[in-house]
């Protein structure tokens, strides 16, 4: 039986309005009364997830942001994995010749570099606003903080994404994860983490819960791990050729409710 779920949240979990729908939100608040934790994991921050949480009535919830690289138990981080400065300030000055928009994450901070097509992208997708300031200045700060990134968005046109992306694999593909969302982003995350890694944490240091009894759904490159490891991995219909090849089962999109739909359809709640 499963006793825990997670889920991704862009493209898997959220309606053609990139919100949640009134059956999702329904679904979640029943196994909430079923005792079953419903752990929100995604690249993204943790103010661009609490939204979420709060409509489904799981805020007491823990959350899994960054791709894994940020968990937080009871509104502290618990494990945090962060890209080093040095490799920010590698990719900052190979940038000044190609002027990619890179946005700099770190816990509930977002710097975008300017006010362009992009920035007011991701404000409507995530509903945060970054606060404006240029990398350098950011790195500057960072480094008197002693901190790093926890994820950097890079977007820009194709050609210009696919410099920095091989910019990066020459030189530290050792210690990055690239995920190519689209032919025009690409978010960069620590190598040693996962989603499947945070879920493991979790699993063992909060819930004392099995791989086994866990369930997860998802749709990108990032979700293939956590699919593969956990008890029952589900695809929404949409997800890519390599998330539905290692998925034990695929659902309708996530347009369509198809985590809601499974989750009632498996555990009959």
């Amino acid at each position: 039986m499963f006793k825990i779920i997670f889920s991704d949240i862009d493209g898997t979990l959220l309606n053609a309005e990139r919100d949640l729908s009134e059956y999702t939100i329904n679904t979640i608040k029943k196994l909430s009364r079923a005792n079953i934790p419903f752990i929100l994991i995604s690249s993204r921050m943790p103010a661009a997830m609490r939204h979420l949480q709060q409509k489904m009535n799981i805020e007491h919830l823990p959350l899994i942001s960054y791709n894994g690289g940020l968990i937080i138990v009871d509104g502290k981080p618990v494990s945090s994995t962060e890209i080093p400065l040095n490799i920010l300030s590698d990719l900052h000055n190979f940038n000044l010749d190609h002027d990619v928009h890179l946005s700099l994450f770190h816990n509930d901070e977002w710097y975008a570099p300017r006010d362009d097509f992009w920035t007011q992208r991701e404000i409507n997708n995530t509903k945060v606003q970054p606060e404006l300031k240029d990398n350098k200045t950011i790195l500057e700060k960072w480094k008197a903080e002693n901190k790093g990134a926890h994820k950097i968005m890079a977007m820009g046109e194709q050609e210009k994404i696919d410099a920095v992306k091989n910019f990066l694999t020459d030189n530290f593909s050792d210690d990055l994860h690239l995920y190519r969302s689209k032919p025009t982003y690409l978010e960069i995350a620590p190598k040693k983490i996962s989603k499947l890694t945070a879920v493991q944490h979790l699993l063992d240091n909060h819930f004392q819960l099995p791989l086994s009894q866990s369930m997860a759904f998802g749709d990108n490159y990032n979700d293939v791990e956590m699919i593969k490891g956990v008890g029952m991995g589900i695809a929404v219909g949409n997800a890519k050729p390599d998330v539905l090849e290692v998925a034990h089962m695929v659902t309708t999109p996530g347009k369509e409710d198809g985590v809601a739909k499974s989750i009632n359809e498996l555990l009959k709640i």
